[in-house]
C-alpha cells in the first residue's frame, strides 16, 4: 500500500491519499510526500492510446486500495478529455502542448482530476471542503474551473493584484458557482504565505480547509501523467522506445519539475532535467551552488508571470525525495531574462513558424543554452505551458503580431465578474472566512 507523510515528520506517520488530498498540506506545515514509489511497467504508457488511459493504468497502481477501478477510470476519463499533442521543432527537440484544456494551462491536468477525486471522496464521507488557492497566474483559473460547481466544494482563490496579465485575471475574476476571488496588494509569495499561515492558524481550526495549489500531493500525480504520454509519442515516432529522454520544464513553484521526477522515478528513463526559470533565481542558484538550501528571496515580477516565485514550496518536496545531491545532479538550471525571453519568442517564431507563449520561451531558452554548454544530443521534450492567447500583449512586443483569437478566451468577456480587493495579511483573510 502507497501511504503519505509529511516532509516534516521525522516519524514518517502514514496516512492515506484520500486524507492527504482532502488536507493538502500536512498538519505541521509539511508537504505530503509517498513512502514508496510504484515501479510501473512501461507498457502502461507506451501501449496507451491517450493520456486519459495513461491515466487509468497509473492512477490504478497507486489508488487501487482506495478507489475501484470502475470509478477512478470514470473520473479520469471525465478529467482528460482533451488532447496533448507533441510537437516537432527539429529531429531532437520537441514541444508537448499542454495548453489544449479548458483554460488554456497545463494546469488544466491537475485540478480538473484533483477536483473530481476530492469530490468522489467528500460524498462518501458526507463532507465539505473550502479550497484556499494562491496563483500567481494560471492555476487559480483552472482550479476555479475545474472546482466550479462541485457538490461540497467551495473555492477562494487569492492572487497578486496588477501581476497577472489582463486575460489571466479576466479568467480569475469571472463569475462561477462556488467561486470568489481576491485581488492581494502584494505578491505571489504574500498570497502563498496567508494560505499557508490559514492552514495552521487555531482561530481557523473548525473550518475544512483544502488546498489545490501544486503543494497538494493530488495535483502532482496527474501531472505526472503528461510526462509519460510524452515519452509515449516520441517512442511513436521512430527506433527510441525505452531511450531516455531530457525534458525542459519552465518553474517557478516547481510543481510541475516535481510532477516530472515522480514520473521518472516510476520508470520513465530521463538523463537530464533542464529547469527553466525567470529572474526568480533561487533554484538555478541552489542547483549551481551559489545558494543553501531555503535560502529564499523576494519575487521579483517578470513577463513569465506564472513562473514569478521567490520561494517555491515544492523545494521541501524535491529536498526531502532527493537530497541535495542527486537533485543537483539530476537537474539543469539557469535563469532567462525578459530580453532573453523576447528574443527566444522571436527566434522561435522566424526559425520554425512556432509561436511560443513567455513561459515556453524561457523553457526554450533553457535548453538552447544546456544544449550549447553540454553538447547533450539526447532528444529533447520542453514543456508549452500555456496557450500564447493568453499574453497577446508580451507576443505583439517579440514579434510584431497579435496571436490569433482563442474563442475560449472570448466567451469570458461576455460573462459577469466578482471580485474583491484585500490587503497581504492573514487578518484580511480571516476576516472573509470567518
Amino acid at each position: 500500500m502507497i501511504r503519505y507523510y509529511s516532509t516534516r515528520d521525522p516519524h514518517k506517520n502514514l496516512v492515506r491519499f484520500e486524507e492527504a488530498l482532502l488536507k493538502g498540506l500536512a498538519p505541521d506545515g509539511g508537504l505530503y510526500i509517498p513512502n514508496r514509489i510504484p515501479k510501473i511497467e512501461p507498457e502502461a504508457w507506451l501501449e496507451a492510446r491517450s493520456i486519459a488511459e495513461v491515466g487509468i493504468a497509473v492512477l490504478g497502481t497507486w489508488l487501487k486500495d482506495e478507489i475501484p477501478a470502475t470509478d477512478l477510470e470514470a473520473i479520469v476519463r471525465d478529467a482528460l478529455n482533451f488532447p496533448c499533442p507533441l510537437v516537432p521543432l527539429s529531429d531532437d527537440l520537441f514541444v508537448l502542448e499542454l495548453f489544449h484544456g479548458p483554460t488554456l494551462s497545463f494546469k488544466d491536468f491537475g485540478a480538473r482530476t484533483m477536483a473530481r477525486l476530492m469530490q468522489y471522496f467528500l460524498r462518501q464521507r458526507g463532507e465539505r471542503r473550502i479550497i484556499l488557492v494562491a496563483t500567481s497566474g494560471d492555476t487559480g483559473s483552472a482550479v476555479a474551473d475545474g472546482f466550479a460547481g462541485q457538490d461540497n466544494i467551495e473555492v477562494v482563490l487569492l492572487y497578486p493584484k496588477g501581476m497577472v496579465s489582463e486575460v489571466q485575471e479576466r479568467q480569475l475574476i469571472t463569475e462561477r458557482p462556488g467561486v470568489r476571488s481576491f485581488a492581494v496588494e502584494g505578491t505571489f509569495d504574500d498570497c502563498q504565505r496567508m494560505v499557508k499561515e490559514a492552514f495552521v492558524d487555531p482561530e481557523l481550526a473548525h473550518l475544512p480547509l483544502s488546498s489545490a495549489n501544486s503543494i497538494n500531493i493530488g495535483r502532482l500525480l496527474p501531472q505526472a501523467l503528461y510526462y509519460l504520454w510524452a515519452a509515449r509519442q516520441v517512442n511513436s515516432l521512430g527506433e527510441r522506445v525505452g531511450a531516455e529522454i531530457n525534458f525542459c520544464v519552465p518553474s517557478g513553484n516547481l510543481g510541475n519539475l516535481t510532477a516530472g521526477i515522480l514520473a521518472a522515478l516510476m520508470g520513465q528513463p530521463v538523463h537530464k532535467f533542464i529547469a527553466a526559470h525567470n529572474d526568480n533565481h533561487f533554484f538555478p542558484d541552489f542547483l549551481q551552488g551559489k545558494a543553501e538550501a531555503y535560502q529564499f528571496h523576494p519575487t521579483i515580477a517578470t513577463l513569465s508571470n506564472a513562473m514569478d516565485v521567490g520561494s517555491p514550496s515544492n523545494f521541501e518536496r524535491l529536498y526531502t525525495l532527493l537530497g541535495p545531491e542527486k537533485l543537483r545532479a539530476w537537474v539543469w538550471g539557469t535563469t532567462v531574462s525578459n530580453e532573453a525571453t523576447l528574443a527566444r519568442m522571436k527566434k522561435t517564431h522566424q526559425t520554425c513558424g512556432y509561436m511560443a507563449c513567455p513561459h515556453t520561451a524561457v523553457g526554450l531558452e533553457a535548453q538552447a543554452r544546456y544544449r550549447a554548454q553540454t553538447a547533450d544530443p539526447t532528444p529533447t521534450i520542453s514543456l508549452a505551458c500555456a496557450h500564447p492567447a493568453k499574453f497577446p500583449e508580451v507576443v505583439f512586443s517579440a514579434l510584431g503580431q497579435e496571436p490569433p483569437p482563442e474563442q475560449a478566451l472570448q466567451v469570458l468577456y461576455n460573462r459577469p465578474t466578482r471580485v474583491q480587493t484585500i490587503g497581504p495579511t492573514l487578518q484580511a483573510l480571516k476576516a472573509f472566512l470567518l
